[in-house]
């Protein structure tokens, strides 16, 4: 018998793994100071490059946002060409020519080739940008993903030739490195105005229609800005027009110094340090808004100073009282001369060219304030029509006239919609969720300063103030839409009524002739006067605005609400909304001017 001896256990030897200690001094060698730029294009996702289809889309709306401004700016009615080109599957190369002002050369690379440089961050008044950021980044991002950098096309006068330039970035320094520079005459063709300015960009993306899409972007842009025209080449060389539906540009809003309410302490310590005034109450007057001569005294001796105290005098100690005193003392609001709202006409305007609705109404609410800074609320909502009726209502989000197209839930303007009663104003709304019907709400906030939750500028950050203020607006429109659905519910309901009369009084008229020998005709005529009368709200007639002519109710005296009766809804009509634009494939009617009001004839249906 054989025994098997059982193995002999060897224990291996293990070695402990030293760390090595770093020193101070071999810490202190591996830092270094980091670009913005180098910061940003490690976290492009925070401006909006999250995927290629989002990247190409970000690319176009900060180019066309300063287009817009651009021209806005120079006193002309904007008229904008973009151009989407494919290379490849991946690749396309994105072109948007402005007819604005032009650049002067020698602030070309700042703008398109530093990030953080502008002129509107440290301005208090409404435009589109607000950060020096998004067609650098643009710039950035193509040259990240396929190599190739931004040629940009510039003419400022007709006695000056074009200039063109291709530079990249330079993200370890923040700042562009120029390939070339050269001037073109034959480039003047693409500014018959003699002014203007053309940026190119190649880039990895991807192109799909529907929502969240470039021909989204652009269409709510034309929604927001009636005063412009914007021409669109897709990648499949068809050729997209929004045309102008006013010819008047917004009034130019006026830059305003910050208000004393929205500063915090450390803010007003930089102030005091920095201000060019030697006294204190010059330092109130001159430096901030809604101060004058006697609210600065009062300010000064309610931190126990003057208006006569030297501002080298004030430390910190006295800037916590004038602090204090600030949040103390009543002050007027700041002015709103720096808002431009779009306005309850023009929001009306862009709408009904775009929406194929049957009601539009629309609210613009009084200028409010949240920390210091002025802002203004505008709301339209359109309803019925080929809008789909068994649909979550749809939302048009807009910042100071630029289209908010992700991160809705997110967005205040959202949670205002999902918070407001609907079920009031007779729609349906399920418990926590949007309102269902055929209904478009879109939302506007003007500001000086625009509270994004982020720097891709995507949805607005939630201050109670703010939802407030729409939620007001919101239920003013709501208002409008429940007494338009009343009415016209009460006359398809003396329609009714009166199909009903039409369909026994001839028989009753013969029956009378034949019983009494009454005249039948006379008869008949007699009973259906009588149910024309019982029955006349069904013949209520409305004009070109949506007003009703022969009647005095809410309806007929508000300016801003406009009806379409040829865009009516029928029951079981399907919305064309996935046809070549957005809401429907015909072109909605253009708004009619204000005129002599007429009478339509009635259908039978009796609807208004």
């Amino acid at each position: 018998m054989t025994t098997l001896s059982a193995p002999t256990m060897t224990k291996k030897s293990t070695r402990k793994k030293t760390r090595n200690r770093a020193t101070a001094e071999t810490m202190a060698q591996q830092q270094r100071e980091i670009s913005v730029s180098e910061f940003f294009a490690k976290n492009r996702h925070l401006l909006g490059f999250d995927n290629p289809r989002k990247a190409m889309l970000t690319t176009v709306k900060e180019a066309v946002d300063n287009a817009l401004d651009a021209c806005e700016e120079g006193g002309i009615l904007p008229d904008i060409h973009i151009t989407v080109l494919p290379l490849t599957e991946t690749r396309f190369k994105i072109t948007v020519r402005d007819n604005g002002p032009g650049i002067v050369r020698k602030q070309i690379e700042n703008i398109f080739g530093k990030l953080l440089y502008g002129s509107k961050f440290h301005r208090m008044k409404m435009s589109r940008g607000q950060q020096g950021i998004g067609i650098s980044a643009a710039g950035m991002y193509g040259l990240m993903t396929t190599g190739k950098p931004v040629l940009i096309i510039s003419k400022t006068s007709r006695r000056r030739p074009a200039h063109e330039i291709r530079l990249k970035m330079d993200t370890s320094k923040n700042r562009a490195e120029v390939i070339s520079d050269e001037e073109h005459r034959e480039d003047d063709r693409l500014f018959p105005d003699g002014h203007g300015t053309q940026v190119e960009i190649e880039l990895e993306g991807r192109y799909l229609k529907g929502r969240q899409s470039i021909d989204e972007y652009l269409e709510q842009t034309a929604i927001a800005n009636p005063h412009a025209r914007l021409t669109f080449q897709t990648p499949s060389n068809e050729t997209v027009e929004y045309p102008r539906a006013v010819d008047e540009l917004p009034a130019e809003p006026t830059e305003i110094k910050p208000h004393p309410k929205g500063i915090e302490l450390g803010t007003l310590i930089q102030m005091l340090e920095r201000t060019e005034q030697k006294q204190l109450g010059a330092f109130l007057r001159e430096d901030f808004c809604r101060v004058g001569p006697t609210k600065a005294r009062e300010l000064a001796e309610g931190a126990g100073m003057t208006s006569r105290t030297w501002i080298k005098n004030v430390g910190h100690a006295e800037a916590e009282r004038l602090y204090q005193s600030i949040q103390d003392v009543r002050i007027t609001a700041p002015p709103t001369d720096c808002l431009v709202p779009i306005g309850s006409r023009a929001l009306l305007a862009g709408l009904l060219k775009e929406v194929k609705a049957e009601f539009f109404a629309a609210a613009t609410r009084p200028p409010s304030v949240y920390r210091g800074n002025p802002f203004q609320i505008e709301v339209a909502i359109a309803y019925g029509g080929a809008l789909p009726g068994d649909e979550a209502a749809r939302i048009l989000r807009f910042a100071n006239r630029v289209p908010l197209l992700y991160q809705q839930s997110a967005c205040s303007s959202f949670k205002a919609v999902v918070e407001t009663s609907w079920k009031n104003y007779n729609l349906s709304q399920p418990r926590g969720s949007l309102p269902t019907g055929p209904l478009v709400i879109m939302l506007h906030m003007a500001s000086v300063w625009v509270p994004f939750t982020s720097e891709s500028k995507e949805a607005i950050a939630d201050y109670d103030e703010i939802r407030k203020e729409m939620k007001l607006a919101l239920q003013e429109c709501g208002r409008k839409l429940g007494t338009y659905l009343r009415r016209r519910k009460r006359m398809q309901r003396e329609s009714d009524r009166r199909v009903v009369f039409e369909r026994y009084i001839g028989e009753i008229a013969r029956n009378c002739q034949a019983i009494t020998g009454v005249d039948a005709e006379k008869l008949y005529a007699a009973l259906l006067a009588q149910a024309q009368r019982k029955t006349e709200e069904a013949d209520y007639q409305l004009d070109e605005d949506g007003k009703v002519v022969d009647d005095g109710g809410r309806l007929a005296s508000d300016d801003g609400v406009v009806i379409v009766e040829e865009r009516q809804a029928e029951a079981g009509e399907e919305s064309a909304a996935g046809d070549d634009t957005l809401f429907g494939d015909d072109a909605p009617a253009s708004p009619k001017k204000r005129g002599r009001k007429t009478r339509r004839p009635r259908r039978k249906s009796g609807r208004s």
